[in-house]
């Protein structure tokens, strides 16, 4: 559905995307987390045909996308820096965005105007940037897309409207088979609405996996023995983060399960609990498999 090969982008000589590949799968939710800089919104700008890439491969729907004008319009675009024109009112951009998406549905813009709760005759440039992004998500959702692509799409609402926008979201997801790539700095909520999650760093793609696959090959463990730690366990195990407190160890180890807890078994320890792992945590600790500043964070 989204798909990406050998994505490069330079900027005066500056690689801002390396080599980086993205499969998103139709009908699902795809988390795109990294930390400030790491490339996130210059991929996404790729995928909504912004930018044109210097090299490598860009497709949705099976087509490129840059310059593909038939392909934009199923596309459904929430970008962070939100834009309209100026002086328009609601009601007025409704009626632009019915020029350029030929699968604008007029019915559901009535619907979701009892959601959002907004007079279509008010000045968008005159509401709260909260509001503003609740009519975005007004007039995306009443285009019908195939295919949204969300770039920190709710930041700055409130608890409330954010649970209402996830759920229109997740139900076009499960009723119409719509395909979603969101940017998010907030991983507990990614955590709870995504099946696939993409780490991205340094303009590379870390990790690219299952959510579920992904918590099952890393894992926060605590451990004490009678005498020390057992040295030779660092040179058997891929340990992301280790921390003492008091008598106890406690780890962050990637590896199968299975094999991780009979290398701890091996040298019989007085404690042994492997303790649930946040979405959050994996993030963390993965980056500072590749040099990213974790210490002293260990939840």
């Amino acid at each position: 559905m989204i798909e990406v090969k050998n994505l490069y982008k330079y900027f005066d000589g500056f690689k801002a995307l390396d080599d980086v590949y993205l499969n998103v799968q139709k009908g699902s939710i795809y988390g795109l987390v990294g930390p400030n800089g790491a490339g996130k919104t210059t991929l996404i700008k790729h995928l909504t045909g912004i930018y044109k890439q210097d090299k490598g491969d860009v497709k949705i729907l099976g087509q490129k996308v840059y310059e593909n004008i038939n392909l934009k319009s199923k596309i459904g675009y929430i970008p962070d820096d939100l834009y309209f024109f100026p002086q328009y009112t609601i009601k007025n951009m409704a009626s632009f965005y019915k020029t350029i998406y030929p699968n604008w549905n007029e019915r559901r813009y009535k619907e979701l105007q009892e959601i959002f709760e907004i007079d279509e005759n008010k000045k968008i440039n005159k509401l709260s940037k909260g509001m503003q992004r609740q009519v975005l998500f007004w007039l995306t959702l009443s285009t019908m897309p195939e295919v949204m692509i969300l770039d920190e799409p709710i930041d700055g609402l409130d608890p409330l409207m954010r649970r209402k926008i996830w759920n229109l979201v997740v139900e076009d997801v499960a009723e119409r088979e719509t395909t979603v790539l969101v940017s998010s700095h907030n991983l507990k909520e990614l955590e709870n609405i995504c099946d696939y999650v993409g780490i991205m760093y340094r303009g590379k793609m870390l990790i690219e996996n299952n959510l579920d696959d992904l918590k099952s090959d890393v894992h926060k463990i605590q451990t004490a023995y009678k005498d020390d730690f057992p040295q030779n366990l660092t040179k058997e195990l891929e340990i992301l983060h280790q921390e003492k407190r008091g008598s106890v160890d406690l780890l962050i180890v990637k590896g199968e399960k299975d094999k991780v807890i009979s290398s701890f078994n091996k040298y019989k320890p007085i404690i042994l609990d492997i303790l649930p792992l946040s979405l959050e945590e994996i993030f963390i600790y993965e980056l500072g498999g590749v040099g990213y500043e974790i210490r002293n964070i260990l939840f």
